[in-house]
């Protein structure tokens, strides 16, 4: 266990309590998640590149860590912040725990500290940068340090695979190129159960490279950051639009709407956990989600892109889906393979299927 720690918003206020994972200080932006399971999940999940996570759910780490249940390769936040922190954890899959996972991955954590509190105070006044330092740290040595850290821009670049790679499954009925913007590895699980052999590539890939791989179908995955830090991919999708059926998921989601001509905007606060209710506007049905994500697509500008609204957030009424038959698009704000979690929106990957088979 590691001594004094604490938090130093960029606002002035401070949260301090004890140190886990690395002793390292950080500046990040300082984002919640509502999730009462799945920290492993959380903590593999390229999305969170740069963001320190509050854990709104005070019991963290109780079941330990499982070799069958990351995300990804790579522990992705930059920081996490907890109430209670568990080092002894009870589950027989356990092979570590989250203190020593982070610590191995030079994450730092505090635990501790009012996570209510500072819930309440991202809810109430938004998303801000943050210093994870040691207590000892002064308040304006520490808000000097936020001030002069350039705010990064180059996430998906640093989470994306380098080469292209595969996933086949048995009796394939598509072939499918999953373009890795950040993408959680439970995509691909979902798209071969589905029968769909996987080709991922790289965020750069341009759209004639994509098509030399012959694919019934484009399915842009998740990631971290800005879509408009990636003008690269908006491209490719560009290219793509009306050749081939794609599938957006997430950042893919608002991507996709970029390249047809829509305008995305940052929220307050963002969508992170796994009880977001959203409505599917032509069932009427009410999917509990799983979301994570600081942005969102401008219902406004979707005017002469060929988009229209499929799915909208319950709560606050932003955009969860877009669609264009004509041009066989769709996509979705949430995560429809997110594990643990809901499984309402596991459906989509049929509906790709669906789309794929229309040719």
């Amino acid at each position: 266990m590691s001594g004094g720690r604490k938090l130093i918003l960029d606002d002035g206020s401070e949260f301090t309590g004890e140190g886990f994972g690395a002793e390292r200080d950080v500046v990040c932006e300082i984002v919640f998640n509502t999730s009462m399971a799945g920290y492993q999940e959380i903590v593999s999940d390229p999305s969170y590149t740069d963001q320190g996570v509050v854990m709104s759910y005070p019991l963290i780490g109780n079941y330990g860590i499982t070799n069958e249940d990351f995300e990804s390769r790579i522990v992705s936040p930059a920081a996490l912040l907890v109430r209670d922190i568990n080092y002894d954890p009870s589950n027989f899959r356990s092979v570590s725990t989250l203190p020593d996972l982070l610590e191995e991955n030079a994450v730092p954590g505090i635990s501790g500290i009012d996570t209510r509190a500072l819930v309440r105070s991202i809810r109430d006044l938004g998303s801000r940068r943050g210093f994870v330092t040691g207590a000892d740290t002064p308040l304006e040595e520490g808000l000097s340090i936020i001030q002069s850290t350039p705010v990064p821009h180059d996430q998906v670049k640093r989470r994306s695979c380098r080469k292209k790679w595969y996933s086949r499954t048995s009796n394939p009925a598509y072939q499918v190129v999953v373009v890795d913007c950040g993408m959680k590895t439970n995509i691909v699980r979902m798209l071969n159960r589905n029968k769909c052999n996987v080709t991922v590539v790289p965020w750069c890939t341009g759209s004639e490279d994509i098509l030399a791989l012959a694919p019934d179908g484009v399915l842009i995955s998740n990631g971290p950051g800005d879509p408009q830090d990636v003008p690269e991919v908006v491209r490719t999708l560009q290219g793509l639009r009306g050749r081939v059926p794609m599938f957006g998921i997430c950042l893919g989601h608002q991507l996709l709407a970029l390249a047809c001509g829509a305008k995305t905007y940052r929220l307050k606060f963002g969508h992170r956990g796994g009880n977001h209710p959203v409505r599917d506007l032509k069932t009427g049905r009410i999917e509990i989600t799983s979301q994570n994500h600081s942005y969102a697509v401008d219902e406004g500008s979707l005017a002469g892109t060929g988009l229209s609204v499929s799915h909208v957030n319950v709560l606050d009424q932003t955009v969860e889906g877009l669609i264009c038959e004509e041009d066989r698009i769709f996509s979705v704000q949430y995560h429809p393979e997110s594990a643990p979690g809901p499984q309402d929106s596991t459906h989509l990957f049929r509906q790709f299927t669906e789309y794929m088979k229309r040719g």
